[in-house]
């Protein structure tokens, strides 16, 4: 299907499919939330709180952990959403083979290098993750942890900078609030 002739058919499959990929997965905080929670949190904060209506950056959104936290390939994805989509997932994947701390610093060092579509979505991704910990965090999270998760967002941030400055003013609002977790 087409994403530049469906829109809203598009992001509908986008939803199911992550939906779906995501449907025995749950988040680390106390109530265990659907996984599939957060990716659509992605898509509210880009199109509800960024004003993005841009289907593909949308669909990627939604989709966005498929590649890295399920058995779903980019092969899988091109036919169903198109290269674009696809290209933009791949973008915000972290390569699960390496070494957590190695992902990280990856993460640091690319955020400036991906496409415009690519950073909005990384950076609906630390603003979700933000409102997570200082709402309903890992329940294991040490405050320490939570700092420590603050200051590493904040430097991916960094490479994001210039991409939308609305979404960037939302991230740096909930930075502040760092001084508040317990």
């Amino acid at each position: 299907m087409n994403t530049e002739t469906q829109p809203i058919s598009s992001f509908i499959k986008a939803v199911a499919f992550a939906a779906y990929k995501h449907r025995t997965q749950r988040r680390k905080d106390v109530d265990a939330s659907p996984y599939i929670n957060h990716p659509i949190s992605l898509a509210d904060v880009l199109a509800n709180e960024g004003g993005i209506d841009d289907i593909n950056v949308l669909c990627a959104a939604v989709l966005h952990d498929t590649i890295e936290d399920t058995t779903t390939t980019a092969d899988e994805l091109t036919p169903i959403f198109g290269a674009k989509v696809m290209s933009i997932v791949v973008e915000v994947t972290d390569d699960k083979s390496l070494a957590k701390e190695v992902r990280k610093q990856r993460q640091v060092e690319h955020a400036a290098l991906i496409s415009p579509e690519a950073k909005l979505v990384k950076l609906a991704d630390k603003i979700c993750n933000l409102r997570d910990i200082l709402k309903t965090p890992p329940s294991d999270w040490s405050v320490d942890r939570k700092q420590t998760y603050f200051d590493w967002a904040a430097k991916v941030v960094a490479g994001l900078r210039g991409v939308h400055p609305g979404l960037e003013a939302v991230f740096d609002g909930l930075f502040q609030q760092r001084g508040d977790l317990t």
